[in-house]
């Protein structure tokens, strides 16, 4: 039961349910059972109100979509027409030889009003009227329907393009986009049904001559053959009631087809058709004085309507004084607001509003390569780099900041760049539609393409056509696309960046994550014993060595254990880094319980350790020393990589922090680890000997 006691199926919604089909099957017996006079004029009179209703309507929207049950309308208004057509024809056959207002008093006034005595002149405006509805008006909009259906549906993959752009810079939500997705599909439903619905009114237009002409000729027959009428007296009965019937069809029908051209040949912006007409056609007040001068120059030759011309001219130019003197008044108006503004309003010029945060991870593309992210395009660029986000989650234990994608007209066009924090810090080339060739050292021979480099590892490649992948993969080349040579190439740069990406922000999701478990572990750390900022320090410096931070909790309760006697970042991360010791070793050895690692010479290793204790605690490395110590290291770890094995470097405790941020710059690649940080289950192998007699 409803707030107004009624019953379930009264109610609002119910009814608005019923509405449609109840509509259809009075259409349907409008057609089959016969209808009085006294109808047939108020359903005369409705039909011509509600095309004036939907005229307005579509007069006062700003974009198409506005109006969108416009389609459906036209279909149920053509069908109305065309059954009280029937129902009229029916009435004019059978009671046409009782005099004109055998149909009813609309009919009869129209017949009345347009034949005006002479049934030649009546018949020839109403297929004047006729005409324009159906060659100039109804052809128009059908045709503009088309040509917009068409339009829509190539804009869509664009329009659809703009929008992930949008969502993926951040600029919307999920909600938004996928509010204007649903508005794309129903720009082009509304298109592609306008372009169908046009036929409607069309077909109308043809149907109205033809009942017209069946009207006249049937009558004819009907009131001479069976009503013994004189042909004159049955001309003058059918003729006007075929022809007010055919108007008063017309006439509505003319309306809706101008409501539909209204409708589809309108370029959507913020104002309705009133506004667009009066502020494009009669705004420019230069442009009016020219008119009315050149009216006022044919109003002064002889023979010409002088007054008519004389009278218009006049009025345009009145108009023109009158918007120019408007404009002059707002501009003067204007300047007086400028003058007496406050002092403070300079400081309203800008505001913190105009400072906009800059992405911390961001792709752009050159023009070509904009398909990739375009998923209606069939590209899945948006899909891999989700991907790489959730991965680079599972393995590293953080979640990136989103990589906001845009297109860049200043890069090549088959370019890219990958910036951090607005500042470029990779880029690369991708050729669409071709696939890149890597050479990962033991390939059989050479392909023809375009010579370059992975951008990711620098090894040589080759772009070559989708016919030679299956011959480059037979010799031994790795084949990737054009998406996955940048997802791959993101994901590496995001892998040696990993610590700068570690921001405040990401600490704390961090936190807050593993304090929905062991919430009192957290507590008793942050902020009681150690802030926030040092947290972030430790972890950072485990990133900044390629070392996983998933096993949270080991980290937290390292630090929480530690933090009452140790204050410094560094320390915190040595003792952090023993205690994951097994999970290192892990990463870098996964298979077998051997650990094979490069070490220094004894003597070397003492030289350092006496350099260590010499001076200060964080003490540099003698540069002569230094040189010599990074060309050995670097040609070892060579050695090591050629061996099919990871670069790692094993030296004693007080030696790694200083050893491992010195040797970074030079050999990317090569890790180390303290004598502390290897599990007594492992076995070690010594593979090189750096420092010794060379």
């Amino acid at each position: 039961m409803n707030g107004l006691n009624l019953p379930v199926w009264l109610n609002a919604k119910t009814g608005a349910a019923v509405a449609a089909p109840l509509i259809i099957v009075m259409l349907l017996a409008m057609m089959i059972l016969p209808l009085p006079a006294i109808a047939l004029d108020v359903l005369f009179s409705f039909n011509i109100a509600l095309s004036i209703i939907v005229l307005l309507i579509s007069l006062n929207t700003s974009k198409p979509l506005d109006f969108i049950a416009f389609p459906i309308v036209l279909l149920v208004t053509t069908m109305l027409r065309l059954s009280l057509n029937v129902a009229s024809t029916r009435v004019v056959l059978t009671e046409g030889h009782t005099g004109p207002d055998a149909a009813g008093k609309v009919i009869e006034a129209f017949g009345h009003f347009l034949i005006g005595g002479n049934y030649t002149v009546g018949i020839v405006v109403f297929v004047i009227l006729t005409i324009i509805n159906f060659i100039v008006v109804t052809k128009g909009a059908g045709r503009i329907a088309e040509v917009g259906a068409r339009f829509t549906l190539d804009a869509m993959p664009g329009k659809q393009m703009a929008i992930d752009a949008d969502l993926n810079a951040g600029l919307i939500g999920e909600e938004e986009a996928r509010r204007r997705r649903a508005e794309i599909g129903q720009e082009s439903e509304f298109y592609g049904a306008m372009d169908g619905a046009s036929k409607y009114v069309r077909g109308d237009a043809i149907a109205g001559i033809l009942v017209t002409l069946i009207n006249i000729i049937g009558g004819l027959i009907v009131g001479m053959v069976q009503h013994d009428l004189a042909f004159d007296v049955a001309v003058k009965n059918y003729t006007l009631l075929a022809i007010g019937d055919g108007l008063v069809a017309q006439i509505p029908s003319l309306i809706i087809s101008t409501a539909a051209g209204v409708v589809v040949s309108r370029v959507a912006n913020d104002q309705d058709i009133g506004n667009q007409l009066v502020n494009q056609l009669f705004s420019n007040s230069r442009l009016l004085y020219i008119a009315a001068g050149i009216l006022g120059g044919m109003g002064i030759i002889p023979g010409m309507p002088n007054f008519a011309f004389l009278t218009l001219a006049a009025i345009l130019a009145g108009a023109a004084y009158f918007i120019a003197s408007h404009k002059a008044a707002a501009l003067v108006q204007q300047a007086a607001d400028e003058e007496t503004m406050p002092v403070n309003a300079e400081s309203e010029e800008a505001s913190w509003n105009d400072v906009l945060p800059v992405d911390v991870l961001g792709l752009e593309v050159g023009y070509r390569l904009i398909s990739l992210v375009d998923k209606n395009q069939g590209g899945d660029l948006l899909k891999r780099i989700k991907g790489i986000r959730k991965k680079f989650a599972q393995e590293v234990g953080f979640l990136t900041p989103p990589v906001h994608i845009r297109d860049n007209l200043e890069l090549k066009p088959s370019a890219y760049r990958i910036t951090m924090k607005g500042v470029e810090i990779a880029r690369g080339e991708a050729v669409n539609n071709q696939f890149l060739a890597i050479d990962p050292g033991m390939v059989a021979g050479t392909l023809p393409g375009t010579q370059t480099k992975d951008p990711a590892f620098g090894l040589p490649a080759v772009w070559i056509e989708s016919e030679l992948r299956d011959q480059a993969q037979g010799m031994g080349y790795t084949v990737v696309d054009a998406s996955t040579v940048i997802a791959t190439h993101l994901n590496h740069v995001i892998g040696q960046h990993a610590a700068e990406l570690l921001g405040r922000q990401e600490v704390q999701q961090l936190l807050d994550h593993l304090a929905k478990e062991s919430p009192r572990l957290i507590e008793d750390l942050v902020p009681k014993t150690m802030p926030l900022s040092t947290v972030q320090k430790v972890l950072q410096n485990l990133l900044a060595e390629s070392v996983h931070i998933r096993d949270m909790r080991t980290i937290i309760e390292t630090l929480s254990e530690y933090a009452p006697r140790m204050t410094d970042a560094e320390d915190l991360t040595a003792v952090v880094r023993v205690q994951l010791g097994r999970a290192i070793v892990q990463q870098l050895f996964p298979e077998g319980d051997e650990v094979s690692v490069m070490t220094f010479d004894h003597q070397l290793e003492n030289l350092l350790l006496q350099a260590m204790q010499a001076g200060a605690e964080k003490a540099a490395i003698e540069p002569g020393l230094a040189e010599t110590l990074a060309s050995k290291t670097e040609r070892a770890a060579k050695q090591q990589e050629q061996m099919g094995m990871t670069p790692v470097l094993l030296v004693p405790s007080p030696l790694r922090a200083v050893l491992a941020k010195f040797l970074r710059r030079a050999i990317p690649h090569l890790r180390v680890l303290s004598h502390d940080e290897l599990p007594d289950s492992k076995t070690i192998r010594v593979t090189s000997l750096i420092g010794g007699q060379a």
